[in-house]
């Protein structure tokens, strides 16, 4: 199969019937793992690593994606569930942004999700949970990652208990848990050169989500983030926009590292764009600098590199901005670190 036909199966793997998500009493590590009954599914992780004077972003996501109109299918060759990788280093002093993509069918020993923990292949990248740590191997075109990343807080359950709302109907949500501050070591490989982490100073995020239908029809994309604070507090914050701009439904968390959780009720944030970037590739408009207010105080986060921009056309299909970025308090200072996403700039994102 060529990469258009996976993409459009992928689509269609949406197209089932829409159904609101009831609670769900979340069972762990089974609920860490694959639920293939759901349309769409990711493991997405984001941290930034110091190694010397050096400061790098890095990125990593696996996605699967139940193609419904192959499941009746008794053919071993049926692709019943389809998995994507992606994979990104920022340099920083570098200034430039290193991006891998993969895409393949599930089965055959060539790609698989485990349901009963976080273990996810495909082909030689991989993302797997110990009794301790994440374990990611990823090794990419120019480029490599090599983490161990460590638990130093409990998982984080976003929205009510882990169902997370995405819209205003009861079907656009998603069952939804977050592992901030995940302390993180072992190696980058950039172009040959290796750069040991300095697990005293670099810090990861990890979300899981699953979804049968996350995004209303009037939604062109979203704006999220996920901050690892300097006191070992962790902020997420999003908002799903509509196609002019608006916002359709917010939400998000603070944490406090005490284990404090207040959740953001929609309504209660205000994401203020600030300067953005305008892409050379396709003259999409990114706001790389953002006032975000939110009911634990006023914030303000700030791209370190303007241009990191992913295009996964091969993979995903979407060309989305998603980057390290720094996080200020209302007084200017430097309060934390983490990754900002934003989708539907270049073209309103499909799911």
């Amino acid at each position: 199969m060529q990469r258009r036909d996976w993409l459009v199966l992928a689509m269609a793997s949406l197209g089932g019937p829409a159904f609101a998500l009831p609670p769900a009493a979340m069972q762990f590590p089974r609920d860490l793992g694959s639920h293939p009954d759901f349309g769409t599914e990711w493991w997405y992780i984001t941290g930034r690593a110091v190694s010397g004077s050096r400061e790098f972003g890095f990125q990593l996501t696996f996605f699967r994606s139940r193609v419904e109109a192959t499941q009746a299918m008794s053919s071993r060759f049926a692709a019943k569930q389809l998995l994507f990788a992606h994979a990104a280093i920022t340099d920083v002093q570098g200034k430039k942004l290193w991006h891998d993509q993969r895409i393949t069918r599930a089965g055959f020993g060539i790609a698989e999700a485990s349901e009963t923990d976080t273990a996810v292949r495909l082909r030689d990248w991989s993302l797997v949970r110990t009794a301790d740590q994440y374990l990611a191997e990823l090794p990419a075109q120019d480029f490599g990652l090599h983490l161990q990343l460590a638990p130093t807080q409990p998982l984080l359950l976003q929205g009510s208990q882990g169902l997370s709302r995405k819209g205003p109907q009861p079907d656009q949500a998603s069952y939804y848990v977050s592992q901030p501050q995940l302390a993180a070591s072992g190696h980058l490989q950039l172009q040959g050169q290796r750069f040991e982490i300095n697990p005293d100073t670099s810090r990861a995020w990890l979300d899981h989500e699953w979804s049968q239908a996350y995004l209303a029809p009037e939604a062109a994309g979203w704006d999220w983030l996920g901050m690892n604070l300097q006191d070992g507090s962790a902020l997420t914050a999003f908002r799903i926009r509509r196609k002019d701009g608006g916002t359709l439904w917010d939400g998000g968390s603070f944490r406090t590292a005490q284990g404090v959780l207040t959740i953001f009720q929609p309504g209660e944030l205000r994401f203020t764009p600030g300067r953005t970037w305008t892409s050379p590739a396709n003259q999409a408009r990114y706001p790389v600098e953002w006032a975000l207010n939110t009911p634990m105080g006023r914030f303000n986060v700030q791209a370190v590199l303007d241009n990191q921009e992913l295009d996964s056309r091969q993979s995903t299909g979407a060309v989305y901005w998603e980057g390290l970025s720094r996080l200020l308090d209302a007084q200017g200072r430097l309060v934390g670190h983490g990754y900002l996403e934003m989708t539907g700039y270049a073209e309103a994102l499909r799911m």
